[in-house]
C-alpha cells in the first residue's frame, strides 16, 4: 500500500515572523539551481534550488526514479553539497580501479568534499554526511527546508564550485566487480550504497521569492511501509544510522 511519510524539521522562524507581521516576503539575495544528471548508470532524476538570504539558505530538492528498497527497507539516499574542487561532475574516466563504478572517493577530485549535508531534518554539517536516518528515503522524495549557511558552502556557491551529489545505486545495475566491492566510505556497506547516482553544479540564476511555509521538512513517497531494517546485513545500516526513523504517516491524497 502506497503511503506518504512526513519527516518533520525545525520550523522556519523567519518565515513565521513575516507571516505574523503581514509584510511582504523578501526576495533572496541570490538563487542557485541545478538539474541533476545521472552517474554510474542511475535511472534517477532530480532538481534543486538554493535561495540564499543573508546567512540563511532555503533548499528545495526533488528526486525521483531512484532505487526504492535496500535490505527490505526504504532505500536511504544521502545527499550533499560538495565544494572546494573543480565544481564539476566526474566523467567515466574517473573510475581508476576498473570496477566500472565511480566511487565517492574517485569523484572527489571533481566535486570536492562535503560542505553541507542536505539532511531531511536536523544537522546539516559535513559530519552528518552518512547519517542514514536523515537521508532521503525510497524512490522519490522532496527535501524542503531552511538552515544557516556555513562559510564553506557560501564560498563554493559564490565561486561556482558547489556541486550537489545524491548517493545510492541499485546494486543489480553494477558490474560484477562493482557488486562485489565494499563501500569506500563505510566498509560494512556495499559499494552501491554510498556511490554517487545523481550530480549537478549549482549555478546562479534569477533572484527568487522564498518558497514554502513555516513548517519545513520532507515529503516521502515509497511503495512500501517503513519498518525495521532487515536482520543480519541490515544491522549495519541501523548502526550507521544511529537511531530509528521518526515518521508520521499520511494518506497518499493528503496535502504535504
Amino acid at each position: 500500500m502506497k503511503k506518504t511519510l512526513r519527516f518533520m524539521a525545525v520550523p522556519t522562524l523567519a518565515l513565521a515572523a513575516i507571516a505574523l507581521s503581514g509584510s511582504p516576503a523578501m526576495a533572496a539575495d541570490q538563487s542557485y539551481q541545478s538539474t541533476l544528471g545521472q552517474l554510474n548508470g542511475s535511472a534517477g532524476s532530480g532538481t534543486i534550488s538554493v535561495d540564499v538570504t543573508g546567512n540563511q539558505a532555503h533548499v528545495v530538492l526533488k528526486v525521483s526514479g531512484m532505487p526504492a528498497t535496500f535490505m527490505d527497507a526504504p532505500y536511504p539516499h544521502v545527499q550533499h553539497i560538495h565544494g572546494g574542487a573543480q565544481g564539476v561532475c566526474p566523467a567515466p574516466s574517473a573510475d581508476k580501479d576498473g570496477d566500472e563504478v565511480i566511487s565517492t572517493t574517485e569523484g572527489a577530485p571533481f566535486y570536492g568534499g562535503i560542505v553541507t549535508t542536505l539532511s531531511t531534518s536536523g544537522d546539516t554539517s559535513p559530519a552528518a554526511g552518512l547519517d542514514l536516518k536523515v537521508g532521503g528515503q525510497g524512490a522519490a522524495y522532496t527535501v524542503d527546508r531552511t538552515f544557516e549557511l556555513n562559510a564553506e558552502t557560501k564560498a563554493a556557491l559564490e565561486a561556482g564550485t558547489a556541486v550537489v551529489v545524491v548517493h545510492g545505486l541499485d546494486p543489480a545495475t553494477l558490474s560484477a566487480a562493482g557488486q562485489a566491492a565494499k563501500s569506500d566510505l563505510a566498509p560494512t556497506l556495499p559499494l552501491a550504497a554510498t556511490s554517487p547516482a545523481l550530480c549537478g553544479t549549482l549555478k546562479a540564476g534569477q533572484m527568487a521569492m522564498p518558497v514554502g511555509g513555516a513548517d519545513t521538512g520532507v515529503t516521502q513517497e515509497t511503495g512500501t511501509d517503513t519498518g525495521a531494517l532487515a536482520v543480519g546485513g541490515g544491522l549495519a545500516l541501523v548502526a550507521l544510522a544511529g537511531g530509528a526513523y521518526v515518521v508520521r504517516r499520511r494518506t497518499a491524497g493528503a496535502a504535504a
